[in-house]
């Protein structure tokens, strides 16, 4: 590796890799991701400290063994299996300097977990929304590590989906459900049909977090690289790097060879919710309701996007996506045009996207 690839020397990979824990790499707005504090991003592109319920994981592979060091030569200690639940109480880096992905997470007894099959996440409850709806619907993220979609608003109907955190839903209504509880009745965006899940499990979001950030920058100062072989994607203005996150783009599958398309592209419909499904489930196939933060590049459907299926980026492994951690394609939805309406699900137009250069 040169000591100054494109720009970036190797201390900022390497510091790129520790941010990764995050996804959202550059500028290093600074928090920790073992306290019990976060940030969140105010409209105007800066950090704001809010408290925050412990740091949890989800499995999100269908087994993962956990290991006594924070590395697959350790010994194994237990197995568990997809969406368990269990509190983050630190962090390790494994011994293999050149591993693309270190970082492992330390649990309660003391073993590690591989970080790129868990999802961080926390448990929040909402209170119920008694506002008017507006036609489209009110924009909302799960808030919990996972909760089930139901064909009615009843617990004991038929489950739909699951739902997972920082997955991104329409709101079309409340109803009160036979539990005595508040529902959401959701859209499916696909599909055209309704579930229902509790409300406390759903954060609608409020206009200035949906809001542009820094609209004062023209859009043609703006531009987005995605460099296949570093699997990083940078945001800049004019000449200078705002953003960066590593990122998992096309890779060889089951079914076939994936790849992202190198070129320039520009993001001319966006969506901040989407409903991806494709294929046999058996046979890398995917149904994957509520996808966050998407940024259309191709007619044929290669988006950046956020993900909540693996949380392995720095390797490539999608189906020909860009696939960010949620808060780094948040970001990014945001700070590109064209603008999405609060209120309405998509923006399309061919004239206003940001450019996106994709380096093989």
């Amino acid at each position: 590796m040169n000591d100054s690839p494109r720009g970036l020397s190797r201390r900022d990979l390497l510091k790129l890799g520790g941010y990764g824990l995050l996804g959202l790499l550059v500028p290093p707005r600074a928090f920790s991701l073992l306290s019990n504090t976060s940030n969140s991003i105010r409209a105007d592109g800066t950090a704001d400290s809010v408290s925050s319920p412990p740091l949890q994981g989800r499995v999100s592979a269908g087994v993962l063994w956990s290991y006594d060091i924070p590395s697959n030569n350790g010994k194994r200690v237990k197995m568990y299996w997809r969406d368990l639940i269990f509190n983050i109480r630190g962090a390790g880096l494994d011994e293999d300097p050149a591993s693309y992905n270190r970082v492992w997470y330390q649990m309660e007894d003391e073993s590690y977990l591989y970080s790129g099959w868990v999802q961080p996440v926390h448990t929040r409850l909402n209170p119920a929304y008694t506002g008017d709806f507006p036609e489209d619907g009110i924009l909302g993220e799960i808030s919990v590590p996972y909760t089930d979609a139901h064909e009615s608003p009843d617990p004991a109907s038929s489950v739909k989906y699951r739902l997972y955190y920082e997955t991104t839903h329409w709101a079309l209504a409340a109803e009160t459900g036979a539990d005595g509880q508040t529902w959401y009745r959701l859209l499916d965006d696909k599909f055209l049909q309704f579930y229902y899940i509790p409300a406390a499990h759903l954060r609608l979001f409020d206009d200035s977090e949906l809001a542009p950030l820094f609209p004062s920058v023209p859009n043609r100062d703006k531009r987005i690289e995605i460099r296949l072989d570093a699997q990083l994607i940078l945001a800049y203005e004019k000449e200078r790097v705002v953003f960066a996150a590593r990122a998992a783009t096309g890779a060889i599958l089951r079914s076939g060879t994936y790849t992202t398309p190198a070129g320039t592209f520009y993001t001319f419909h966006k969506r901040p919710s989407r409903h991806m499904a494709a294929g046999d489930l058996t046979a890398s196939g995917f149904d994957l309701p509520g996808v966050p933060w998407v940024l259309y590049l191709t007619d044929s459907g290669i988006s950046i996007h956020g993900t909540y299926w693996h949380n392995d980026y720095g390797r490539p492994r999608s189906h020909g996506c860009i696939n960010l951690s949620p808060t780094a394609a948040r970001w990014l939805y945001r700070w590109t045009l064209p603008n999405v309406e609060t209120k309405k699900q998509f923006a399309f137009d061919r004239a206003a996207g940001t450019r996106v250069d994709i380096a093989k």
